[in-house]
């Protein structure tokens, strides 16, 4: 059997910035266990498969690892292939995912992500993830992951994670991530999952799901610019609108090829 796949760097205007995503079309669903394996094989953070139904389409996320209940950039180079690459004749598009229905509308460009909203609550910092922290936050939170304030953007570039301590704690689907006021842009963030073949996620927009309500309540804005420092890089136009949050971004193809599977 042949598929095509397509790599996209999500949330860049140009090839090396961003998120890569491996994206491969499906007409049914493979076995979990095999969708993994290509994943694997792919080497990239996550990869999308998706099945056009006719009124919407079916997607789910794998990292080398799991499934995941949610993944921003991935539905963003899912949508870029849909619109881009096959053509499909739509300004406005659904998935039908784990996280129930995501919206996504096309505009000059850019791909707005309509997604959950998921505001964090107060925590306390697992001392796992405190010792592996070469700086300590000023504020912890939880939501799906642990967010983790600092005072300014030098910090949270200057943050190092000692790895083996790091990979004691087991977060599931979830990560850690570290945010603060942007000197650029209204808050700026990186994003690390422990136990992973990627430690450092280069865009990570499921992440601004809880982002996004927090720093549109701190700073009194429903509109929001947000910086992502990873070393690729990203850039994401932000909207809190209540439930739901959007997250915009560009997407550029970088490859495109077949595999087969005997």
């Amino acid at each position: 059997m042949k598929f095509k796949y397509y790599q996209i760097d999500a949330f860049s205007d140009k090839v090396f910035g961003g998120n890569p995503a491996c994206v491969v079309p499906l007409q049914n669903w493979l076995s979990d266990d095999l969708l993994l394996k290509i994943t694997q094989e792919n080497a990239v953070a996550e990869t999308a498969f998706f099945i056009d139904n006719g009124e919407s389409f079916n997607l789910r996320w794998f990292t080398p690892e799991l499934e995941m209940d949610l993944c921003g950039h991935a539905t963003l180079a899912a949508a870029h292939v849909i619109k881009t690459i096959l053509d499909f004749p739509l300004d406005e598009m659904v998935f039908a995912t784990l996280s129930g229905n995501l919206k996504v509308t096309c505009h000059g460009g850019w791909y707005d992500l309509n997604l959950p909203s998921r505001p964090p609550i107060p925590a306390e910092l697992p001392k796992e993830i405190q010792s592996a922290l070469n700086i300590q936050p000023q504020e912890v939170y939880k939501s799906r992951d642990y967010m983790l304030v600092y005072k300014n953007e030098q910090e949270i570039k200057d943050i190092q994670l000692n790895r083996q301590l790091f990979d004691q704690i087991n977060l599931g689907c979830g990560g850690v991530v570290v945010t603060s006021k942007g000197d650029t842009s209204d808050f700026v963030s990186r994003f690390f999952t422990p136990q992973t073949t990627i430690l450092e996620d280069p865009v990570t927009g499921s992440a601004h799901c809880t982002l996004i309500p927090f720093w549109s309540t701190r700073l009194k804005k429903k509109n929001l610019l947000a910086l992502q420092l990873s070393e690729r890089g990203g850039k994401l136009a932000c909207r809190d609108i209540g439930e739901r949050i959007v997250v915009g971004g560009q997407a550029t193809t970088y490859s495109s090829g077949e595999f087969f599977l005997r």
